[in-house]
């Protein structure tokens, strides 16, 4: 037999059912899905001390706010790559304080800012150490790179973060997250914000970290400009980031220990003497001196040619050096610090001392 066809008002009230039940369906699960990042809290809206949180995302960006944000540290690096290498630890031996190594590949100085203004709002500070690079004596320096900034994780309260942070990104990351609370998965970084990203130091090639030296750009951090880049302006052109660095340097509490130092890349890197990138260089330092010296701040110079800069073996690239030469900066520091003297190999200059 036969069945009967079904009506036309019957098939309407079954695909009505069926769209809401699959309407239903789809806003539990993204409501689910907002209550599982919420709780998981993979970017650290509720850092706080004694709950940290561990780091498990490889987008410095997004996960260094947490850090900022927990106030388990009173004392921070800021700066790029070339910085990422100097262990808080070493620092915390050095100054007596508790540093966080917040130094972001390929930071824009306006990211470097924002990111440190984040820690000094949330944190009693005892000490930082800004390290520069020459995109802080840039003419027309970019506010951001190709890489996603969120601005709104930096904001105070981070508004509706809990519902900002919700994409397939977070949801990845809220899984880490919650695996690492079971104990399934380790932390990707250390809580500080320390890691060694350069390749591990047996496999060091001295042939190929040569080709990399001169010939421009950085297998480490593809963003970060290489020897080969011509500069950005002349030396008397203005530079505009100076002037946010005084504000940020003087928005520092007085008591605390200010640091400014800049990184030691290779000499294929630097300015040369009687260029003028050199003589830019050279100005940028001047400006910099007299911003720590009306500071207070401690202002050394590792970027000059040097027993260090002009040897390739400390190189993985003209801008990133060894774990050694890391361990020799906190080294300077320490004794530019106590003696305001220049380094007696030269590896250094002490332009400003409190």
């Amino acid at each position: 037999m036969i069945p009967p066809l079904s009506s036309p008002a019957s098939s309407s009230r079954r695909w009505r059912r069926f769209a809401g039940t699959f309407a239903l369906a789809g806003l539990g699960a993204g409501l689910a899905a907002i209550g599982f990042v919420a709780a998981m809290d993979p970017y650290g809206l509720r850092a706080r001390p004694g709950r940290p949180g561990a780091i498990m995302d490889r987008n410095q960006r997004f996960m260094y706010p947490r850090i900022a944000r927990a106030g388990g540290y009173d004392a921070a690096v800021f700066g790029t790559s070339t910085a990422r290498l100097i262990d808080p630890n070493a620092l915390d031996r050095a100054f007596g304080a508790r540093f966080a190594n917040l130094a972001v590949n390929a930071a824009t100085p306006d990211e470097q800012r924002t990111l440190a203004r984040l820690f000094l709002r949330r944190n009693t500070v005892h000490a930082v150490l800004f390290a520069l690079d020459s995109t802080w004596c840039a003419a027309d320096a970019p506010r951001r790179t190709a890489h996603p900034f969120p601005d709104w994780l930096y904001a105070e309260g981070a508004p509706w973060g809990w519902l900002r942070q919700v994409n397939g990104q977070s949801l990845g990351i809220a899984a880490q997250v919650a695996l690492n609370r079971l104990g399934l998965a380790p932390a990707r970084i250390r809580g500080d914000g320390f890691s060694v990203f350069t390749p591990p130091e047996a496999s060091y090639n001295p042939v190929r970290a040569a080709r990399h030296i001169r010939g421009g750009g950085s297998p480490l951090d593809p963003e970060a400009a290489g020897p080969g880049t011509p500069p950005p302006a002349q030396a008397g052109d203005a530079m505009p980031m100076l002037d946010a660095f005084d504000a940020l340097l003087a928005s520092v509490p007085d008591a605390a220990r200010k640091l400014v130092a800049f990184m030691p890349v290779h000499v294929a890197a630097q300015g040369a003497a009687g260029t003028p990138a050199g003589a830019r260089e050279a100005a940028c330092k001047a400006r910099v001196a007299a911003i720590g010296r009306a500071r207070g701040a401690l202002v050394v110079d590792f970027r000059l040619p040097s027993p260090i800069t002009t040897r390739d073996e400390n190189y993985w690239d003209a801008l990133h050096y060894r774990l050694p030469v890391a361990a020799r900066i906190v080294e300077g520091l320490q004794a530019a610090a106590e003696t305001g003297a220049d380094a007696a190999d030269g590896s250094y200059r002490v332009l400003a001392h409190p």
